[in-house]
């Protein structure tokens, strides 16, 4: 508590100057009060829950099914080439059919690979199975992958997959993009 000390009359009879003292506050209550309050607050506020993601997976089979291996026909797929220096390239070809002229060239925009994905979807044999296959290079960079990412849900193509470039495409777009 604060305190103050007040030096008694001496009884001479005069004049009595007061002297100033200086006021001693004594701050280990206030210390102990807020030591408690601090106290009071954190046991009675709720700490932020984690945030976390629910995801959708599917349920585990109880007997370990081999799935067979899901061909896509040419009709109904279109690989596209993602390399480096912003570039990607597309082709419908199997291995005999591609060389330097049917792996072809097109840009990120409107006009490039949407409209080579909607007419390749288009010209599909069965528009319900229609496939992208996406096969980004060593050197392509992460942008240009999520750009691809964004057109499947622009052009609204449900099917789609990420697949390792195989390597008689490699060497066609090796020799396209002038390496060796």
């Amino acid at each position: 508590m604060a305190e103050v000390q007040v030096k008694e009359d001496s009884g001479k009879g005069g004049k009595v100057r007061s002297k100033k003292h200086n006021p001693r506050v004594d701050m280990t209550p206030m210390v102990d009060l807020n030591f408690l309050m601090l106290m009071f607050f954190m046991f009675t506020t709720t700490f932020s829950k984690p945030n976390v993601m629910d995801l959708g997976l599917p349920a585990k089979p109880k007997k370990e099914q081999k799935q067979p291996d899901t061909e896509i026909k040419l009709s109904n797929s279109i690989s596209i080439i993602i390399g480096k220096d912003n570039k990607v390239f597309y082709h419908q070809q199997d291995q005999q059919g591609l060389n330097d002229q049917t792996l072809l060239e097109t840009t990120f925009d409107r006009e490039g690979i949407t409209k080579v994905i909607e007419q390749a979807k288009a010209g599909a044999a069965d528009k319900d199975k229609f496939t992208v296959i996406i096969k980004p290079t060593d050197d392509a960079v992460y942008k240009n992958f999520v750009d691809i990412l964004d057109e499947m849900a622009i052009t609204k193509n449900e099917r789609y997959g990420v697949t390792d470039i195989k390597p008689w495409e490699l060497a066609i777009y090796k020799r396209k993009v002038g390496e060796q």
